[in-house]
């Protein structure tokens, strides 16, 4: 299983300081991980320079794919959609235990003991280039790393190790050919161009790393998503080859945790949200990112059964929740929903939500971004324009 899952490859400084060089070439797409700068690159290759004396590097890949979402739930637009890695168990636990093994296997045959560190999403790695570098798949046009035999339904991991191993000599030849299948199903047109993703526009960071309001322009884009999305790799013809996982963690163990009914999230109370998702991915998003999502799919929605909900998220505690319930309030319309609003803009204080609650009762012909919520200054919005450069260098 570990021959088949894992593999090796030499670590380079070009490896280290791609994601500078790339963010100066498509300048807009790493925008909302991080503004990536010299110092930046000199810190992360100082912290892991004694894992590269001999500049090695492990890479692991494990399979999440539990299958399609049953038709039933999928069509049912009363439901929010959640992308597959995160029915199940946080990942990143059950491949860091993985990864510990690795370690131990490695020392064991090395007969001695190793200096070690594993990266699951937490360090300055680019985990998709170390992959394809240890033959563990290609990149696609979606920016996905596919397997031909597995499809892209994989979680990446990697070791440093401050030994060396024989690199993987062995590449993945297949490739996407002429195939854009992936760039023409994206519901935001994030995938501006073949391996290009603007993430900014993505579904995936817009429900789960955007911590403030979605982008008015985006949201009617994005249907009943609410935690991540998965519509570039199920577009695929890769995909015909991905088998379900072995891994009970990653199987849900109710459909809700797939697709679950909006109008319920929307009632979730702060504690019953942490019951509800401890132990998942959904966890670190919060109780009011996960309603800014709902609110949205309910709008999209457009059902007049979704106006007392939305209603009485009018007078929930985040502001985040607020304002996209008044924008979802709007999209559904009639009388109800306008005496709502009407209601709410008469006591509301928090200067975000009060734009959101006035667009939504007149709606302006132009978009404009809104004020976030919070200690962001009102100086201007926390999202550049879209397909804007990112801010410069500090």
């Amino acid at each position: 299983m570990l021959a088949r899952s894992t593999g090796s490859v030499k670590s380079t400084n070009q490896l280290l300081t791609a994601h500078r060089g790339w963010a100066i070439l498509w300048n807009w797409s790493l925008a909302f991980l991080f503004v990536v700068t010299a110092s930046a690159v000199q810190k992360a290759q100082k912290r892991l320079k004694p894992l590269l004396r001999t500049p090695i590097s492990s890479a692991f890949r494990l399979n999440y794919y539990t299958g399609p979402l049953p038709d039933d739930l999928k069509h049912d637009h009363s439901r929010g959609l959640i992308s597959n890695y995160a029915w199940g168990l946080d990942y990143h636990d059950l491949m860091l235990d993985r990864l510990e093994e690795l370690a131990t296997f490695i020392a064991a045959e090395a007969r001695r003991e190793i200096a070690y560190r594993a990266y699951v999403d937490t360090g300055p790695l680019l985990e998709r280039a170390y992959a394809a570098e240890a033959g563990l798949g290609f990149t696609g046009k979606n920016t996905c790393l596919i397997h031909p035999q597995r499809g892209s339904w994989l979680f990446l991991g990697e070791i440093l190790l401050d030994i060396a191993l024989e690199p993987t000599l062995e590449k993945i030849s297949a490739s996407c050919g002429t195939c854009t299948r992936c760039l023409g199903a994206c519901p935001t047109g994030a995938l501006v161009a073949p391996y290009v993703l603007d993430a900014r526009r993505c579904i995936s960071y817009l429900t789960i790393e955007l911590k403030g309001p979605i982008p008015r322009e985006l949201r009617p884009l994005m249907g009943n998503h609410i935690f991540g999305c998965d519509v570039c790799q199920i577009a695929c013809p890769w995909q015909r080859f991905a088998r379900p996982t072995k891994e009970a963690a990653f199987w849900p163990d109710e459909p809700d945790r797939a697709a679950p009914l909006l109008l319920d999230l929307m009632a979730l109370s702060e504690g019953e949200f942490c019951q509800r998702y401890e132990g998942t991915p959904i966890l670190r998003t919060g109780r009011g990112r996960l309603l800014r999502n709902a609110a949205v799919a309910l709008g999209n929605w457009g059902d007049e059964r979704a106006i007392p909900a939305l209603t009485q998220a009018l007078s929930d505690a985040e502001p985040l929740a607020r304002g996209h319930a008044a924008w979802a309030l709007g999209r559904v319309g009639g009388r109800a929903a306008r005496r709502a609003l009407e209601k709410a803009r008469q006591r509301e204080t928090d200067s975000y939500v009060r734009q959101e609650i006035q667009i939504a009762v007149d709606p302006q012909p132009a978009w404009s971004p809104a004020t976030p919520p919070g200690d962001i200054s009102a100086s201007g919005p926390i999202w550049p324009k879209i397909g804007g450069p990112i801010s410069g260098e500090n």
